[in-house]
């Protein structure tokens, strides 16, 4: 209690204006970041009982300490709460997560000869943006579509500008060699803009448009043109009777959609653009005990301000109490008027419904494909005899070849699934011999060396000697954790006579457990056993990666050090000029030349080295 009225009393002291708070807990971290137009009547409220969310009992049992920022507007107070939250990600706060930001088609008008070209960030604001695309593959394709159409350059600019002839696109047909002056920079501008008109969803005014330059040709008796407009305009008339969803208007929208089931909520956003039903978003199921409305205001806040899209207007499930200052903060990075609707009736409400309905769908799924990881995990469990269902699983793996270019990896799987942002390599020190035994127990002791986020199990790629390795790592540290070491058998099996020794006729994974002399096979539970081998498969392939990177870089740094009239100083140019070991590499003659302190005859020499000794 005493903690509870020190804080009362601090929060007397709270201005009546708008501002953010931050929850702390013992240990001063940050538990939860809230907005507020009144600091004082909102923070109280959790004093008071008013605030009636599940979520507020839970925030006050852990309340050591509350802090307040004070802003000028809601506005602002909008935008520092959402830049808190990204930095301290609070344990309370509703946070979206996804694997990546969208794929958008990006176009710069303002170059001579402009190209289409796929980009994830929204770096160049002169340029323009078509998307988001719901996946890579989606993006991939119409950009192979609107390149077959619209034979825009495809290289880089430093290609561009550097290249002697033609390329084999032109020769194909997917390019109209700008680069050599074969088509003029009207033309090129006209090609252009029928691409922005396509994308923007101008496909009606481009067909007519096109077939307007098509008579035009025919009447000039350019007839090889007019052929090429034509099957521009087959093409795009085969790919407006391929549009099934298709609604009333030619808005851009985002429709967001929200299922919610014992405080879990699974989010998905639908695409309309054009009054065309593009696509749609998903993202990782959120738990939060708190309400619909804050989930949305959350969602939509983090969501757009990752450089995202933002449309003329986004259709949302429920009314938002903050929805005056999201819709002042959406029209700011806009520039435009940006509308919020919560539709009753008609065609924006049944665009909610398929939302909801896709959300509770996607929701669906998730928990089916969880029960089914959580039965996995179990039989791993139950099978390799472990204290803790293994939902963290580390696996590591040794990859050099003769103790040259040594490195271990981890790999980490978390409920059944990667986590790559948890992979961690590590370049072998101590020895130059081949000793994997020895390369293991460096790496799992730098490892451990870090107690924390601690694994419930560990699987070492290897036999007896390598778990014993990682049990002799692990009792020097003190710590207790399960490990299993799997490797691969030959064995043959012969009917009536059981197994059959050194007579191979099959390989087969087994599993070595601490103080027990036989392995376990898992083949009787093939989806446990396949969890295993894709970790195992997974630090071989991240462990070789890291390998032949090293190699490759030592291999070229050695050839280039090997140059007569090369020394540090002008390798160090050239890796700095080109970025990169690979780039120097494969540089031409000309873009040697170019480089500061090359020069011809030694560019010459660079270049028959390199390319000599491949």
């Amino acid at each position: 209690m005493k903690i509870i009225d020190a804080l009362k009393d601090k929060v007397a002291c709270f201005p009546k204006s708008s501002g953010v708070y931050l929850m702390k807990d013992a240990a001063k971290n940050i538990v939860y970041v809230g907005k507020a137009n009144d600091l004082k009547s909102r923070v109280m409220s959790y004093f008071t009982g008013k605030d009636t969310r599940p979520m507020a009992p839970f925030l006050m049992a852990r309340a050591h300490d509350i802090e307040f920022i004070n802003t000028a507007t809601p506005k602002e107070a909008l935008i520092l709460e959402n830049n808190l939250i990204k930095r301290h990600r609070p344990r309370y706060n509703v946070t979206l997560r996804d694997d990546k930001t969208y794929y958008h088609l990006s176009l710069d008008p303002t170059e001579k000869f402009p190209r289409l070209q796929l980009v994830r960030k929204r770096l160049n604001k002169a340029a323009l943006y078509f998307g988001p695309y719901p996946s890579g593959l989606a993006a991939k394709e119409t950009l192979r579509f609107v390149q077959q159409l619209f034979p825009l350059r495809t290289c880089r600019n430093r290609d561009f500008q550097l290249r002697s002839r033609p390329c084999l696109e032109y020769q194909i047909g997917k390019c109209l060699a700008p680069c050599k002056g074969l088509i003029d920079e009207e033309d090129y501008g006209k090609l252009a803009r029928n691409v922005v008109s396509f994308l923007q969803g101008r496909r009606r005014e481009l067909i007519s448009e096109l077939k307007k330059q098509m008579n035009e040709a025919s009447q000039e008796l350019l007839f090889e043109e007019a052929a090429r407009l034509r099957d521009r305009i087959a093409a795009l008339e085969h790919a407006l009777e391929k549009q099934n969803v298709d609604w009333i208007g030619d808005k851009d929208q985002d429709v967001i959609g929200l299922y919610g089931q014992d405080h879990h909520y699974q989010l998905c956003i639908l695409f309309v653009r054009g009054g065309k039903l593009l696509g749609s978003k998903s993202f990782a199921p959120i738990k939060s005990k708190t309400d619909m409305d804050e989930i949305v205001s959350s969602c939509l806040t983090q969501y757009y301000d990752g450089g995202t899209d933002i449309p003329d207007e986004i259709i949302i499930p429920c009314r938002l109490q903050d929805e005056n200052a999201i819709i002042e903060w959406l029209t700011d990075m806009k520039n435009k008027k940006v509308v919020l609707t919560v539709p009753a009736i008609g065609t924006k409400n049944a665009l909610v419904e398929m939302a909801n309905e896709n959300a509770c769908n996607l929701w669906e799924a998730t928990h089916k494909n969880r029960e089914q990881t959580e039965a996995v995990l179990q039989i791993l469990q139950e099978k390799l005899s472990l204290k803790k269902l293994p939902r963290h699983i580390e696996c590591y793996d040794i990859s050099n070849i003769g103790g040259k270019h040594a490195v271990g990896a981890i790999v980490v799987f978390q409920d059944g699934k990667p986590d790559k942002s948890s992979y961690r390599r590590y370049r072998i020190e101590s020895l130059a011999e081949p000793d994997d035994y020895g390369m293991m127990y460096e790496v799992l002791s730098r490892r451990f060396a870090h107690t924390e986020n601690l694994p419930d199990l560990i699987v070492v790629d290897g036999g007896k000697g390598q778990l014993n390795v990682a049990l002799s790592v692990l009792k020097d540290l003190k710590i207790r954790l399960d490990v299993i070491g799997l490797a691969k058998e030959e064995r043959a099996l012969i009917p009536g006579k059981g197994v059959v020794k050194k007579k191979t006729t099959k390989s087969e994974d087994r599993i070595y457990l601490p103080g027990r002399k036989d392995a376990v096979y898992l083949s009787a539970w093939p989806q446990s056993l396949q969890l295993l081998q894709q970790a195992r498969d997974e630090a071989h392939r991240f462990a070789l990666s890291y390998h032949h990177q090293l190699k490759q870089k030592n291999d070229l740094t050695s050839a280039i050090d090997e140059i007569p009239d090369v020394g540090a100083k002008r390798r160090n140019i050239l890796l700095n000029h080109f970025g990169s070991i690979k780039k120097t590499r494969n540089a031409t003659l000309d873009e040697l030349q170019i480089v500061p302190g090359i020069g011809k005859s030694l560019a010459e020499k660079i270049y028959s080295h390199l390319h000599n000794g491949k």
